[in-house]
């Protein structure tokens, strides 16, 4: 029997996935939980073989942090990520925490459900069609000093008050962010934040 845990913050999709996965005589939800922040205290008590994970949830963290948690701190649980976009930035941040499988809500459910025995089995599944997706992801051209800068950006603090974390001189910050904006192609340092959050560089 594979015991799944199963995280999705939409109780309707979440309580279809549990009566979908029910009606296999080999899969048993033995929990499901509504936001990131719930996921690795349910596996500790719950000890799944597979946690099926919404990456966009509600709480301090998403699902791929939670991913990456239950790596460390419960290693034999083996997760299989389930998102309705198929964005680049999700995929790179889903292979660098070591996932086991990628899938987008559109896939059929028999798909799903061969993903999750897949994947408790000890093989790694990628969504046919995020495929090429992977294949294409470009390096991240942001230094880790413009990534910083950026993160700040994206939080909404200005220039004299990311200058003053960062300990440099608001001149300085907005040199970086000229330099970020042109890298990036960007329009101006809002749509930088777009680019960067889609690619998964910040």
């Amino acid at each position: 029997m594979i015991r799944v845990l199963l995280a999705e913050d939409q109780h309707v999709v979440r309580g279809a996935l549990a009566a979908l996965l029910g009606l296999e005589e080999d899969l048993e939800v033995v929990a499901a939980v509504d936001s990131g922040d719930t996921v690795v205290p349910a596996a500790l008590l719950h000890r799944p073989d597979v946690a099926l994970l919404d990456i966009d949830m509600p709480g301090t963290i998403d699902g791929l942090a939670a991913a990456g948690e239950l790596r460390s701190r419960l290693p034999a649980c083996r997760t299989l990520m389930l998102t309705g976009y198929g964005k680049p930035g999700h995929l790179r941040r889903a292979l660098g925490a070591q996932v086991h499988g990628f899938l987008l809500k559109t896939a059929p459910p028999e798909e799903l459900v061969a993903a999750i025995r897949a994947v408790a089995a000890g093989e790694r599944v990628l969504d046919p069609s995020l495929a090429v997706t992977a294949w294409d992801l470009a390096d991240n051209p942001l230094t880790p000093r413009e990534a910083d800068v950026l993160r700040l950006v994206a939080d909404g603090i200005d220039v004299t008050e990311i200058a003053g974390r960062l300990f440099l001189s608001p001149g300085t910050v907005r040199n970086y962010i000229t330099t970020i904006v042109a890298k990036l192609n960007a329009r101006n340092r809002v749509d930088a934040v777009r680019i960067a959050r889609e690619a998964g560089w910040i």
